[in-house]
């Protein structure tokens, strides 16, 4: 048995494991939250088993949660021969987070009370036109994130201080910098190291002491699919990305929070088309919305004057797959869509040979507008190209949250630190995420 030991300070500290009693009371407190959050409304007697914790511990952690408002009385269950057993389950209101997608023709801001239920929105669209490094203006990106935070908090009457984190899904390499947070490398928008969490705090009016996460936009797509969507039950899965590039997110474990690929970025061509991140014959340079249309112009192709390029691919995909039977299809277009179903089925091929996983998962605006035309085509394609046994064990479907995905999953990333840290908001921001909170996950995912 476990022998506690009192330091000068009063710390109780476990000999051998040198937790605290700080460390178990935290562990406590998020199986708590983390079964009332997946399995509730549930009753202290419920909780018990389903946390292994004894009553007595299930009664103290409710009680203290229910005393700080994160916890809430919802209705009661009869019991066999007793008086009815009280359900608690989250406080919605307790607390709440700002989910940011960064994406490729707009920036989508939304606000979630504690439950992921949205209570507020607002868009703010980049320039259809011109060049994209001026589309993507750091200064302009970051204003649009000022003036939206500030809309959303206003709209749903929500205060700054109330907010447990800021999620930002953004498009390029996120790494950790010790004095400037969050760095963001993205080569295809013009962003050469960019210090954004340091810049979204001297322009956000938010206090000092919410924390920023920010990710790459195909990362927290591919979080929000495995965990509510339809990666739901899969040991693996790779969740890909389609905008007006092309990302993708591995997940090889249901309880971790995948990794982020540049999977657009695989040479699918020697010597092919030049793309936008300067390299030819990249996947993106033919499959991505803006190498579709571009090559749809090339070919004689006339995509809408003016158009941005949500409305141009539409444009696109109703020419080349009229609704009416007796209207002709326009054969520019559907021998572009055609070409770039065999590019994408090989680069298909190329996730299941590496990654040999469960699910792909097709996601992002352009990837929902095009699933639904060929992906039976693609799925073809992959199977032609990749080895026979790991494709025959891999499914290739659609995601289920729509274009919203993003910032659900990016609104996850503060959720997941929040209730890893026991329903406490952390002095600083830890580095990876809390084992704790990563039990949580398999245990809502598995089957």
């Amino acid at each position: 048995m476990l022998q506690a030991t009192t330091s000068e300070t009063g710390t109780n500290v476990h000999a051998r494991t040198g937790r605290t009693v700080r460390d178990l009371r935290r562990e406590n407190r998020t199986a708590v939250l983390r079964r009332l959050y997946f399995d509730g409304p549930m009753s202290r007697l419920m909780l018990g088993p389903a946390t292994g914790l004894s009553s007595g511990s299930v009664s103290n952690v409710v009680a203290e949660l229910v005393a700080e408002g994160l916890v809430e009385e919802a209705g009661s269950v009869d019991s066999a021969g007793g008086r009815p057993r009280t359900l608690v389950r989250i406080t919605p209101g307790s607390g709440f987070m700002i989910g940011v997608d960064i994406g490729e023709t707009r920036v989508r801001i939304e606000l979630f009370d504690l439950t992921l239920t949205e209570l507020a929105r607002t868009e703010r669209a980049l320039a259809s036109s011109g060049p994209r490094t001026a589309r993507y203006d750091v200064d302009l990106v970051v204003a649009h994130l000022r003036e939206g935070i500030a809309e959303v908090l206003r709209t749903a009457d929500v205060p700054a201080d109330r907010l447990i984190g800021v999620g930002v899904g953004v498009p390029g390499i996120v790494a950790r910098d010790a004095e400037d947070g969050d760095v963001v490398h993205g080569q295809t928008v013009g962003w050469d190291a960019v210090p954004f969490e340091r810049l979204l705090r001297a322009a956000v009016d938010l206090p000092e002491d919410v924390p920023y996460w920010i990710d790459n936009g195909a990362k927290t797509l591919g979080q929000a699919e495995m965990w509510f969507g339809a990666g739901r039950g899969a040991r693996s899965a790779v969740v890909v990305l389609f905008g007006s590039g092309v990302g993708a997110c591995v997940l090889t474990d249901p309880m971790g929070p995948g990794r982020a690929i540049e999977w657009g970025h695989l040479t699918v061509r020697v010597r092919g088309r030049r793309c936008r991140c300067g390299a030819q014959g990249c996947l993106e340079a033919y499959a991505g919305a803006e190498a579709l249309l571009d090559r749809w112009r090339e070919a004689g192709g006339e995509p809408p004057a003016g158009a941005d390029e949500e409305t141009a691919l539409t444009a696109m995909l109703a020419a080349a797959y009229p609704v009416d039977p007796g209207a002709q299809a326009d054969v520019t277009a559907l021998a572009v869509l055609e070409e770039t179903a065999e590019y994408l089925g090989a680069g298909f091929a190329d996730l299941i040979n590496l990654f040999q996983p469960e699910r792909i998962l097709v996601g992002g605006w352009a990837g929902l507008q095009l699933g639904t035309r060929f992906l039976e085509t693609v799925d073809g394609y992959a199977r032609e190209y990749a080895l026979r046994y790991p494709a025959s064990r891999t499914g290739i479907g659609l995601g289920t949250l729509g274009p919203e995905a993003v910032t659900v999953g990016a609104a996850l990333l503060p959720l997941v630190d929040f209730f890893a840290q026991g329903g406490r908001r952390p002095e600083t921001k830890p580095t990876t995420p809390a084992p704790a909170w990563q039990s949580a996950l398999q245990d809502r995912v598995s089957p």
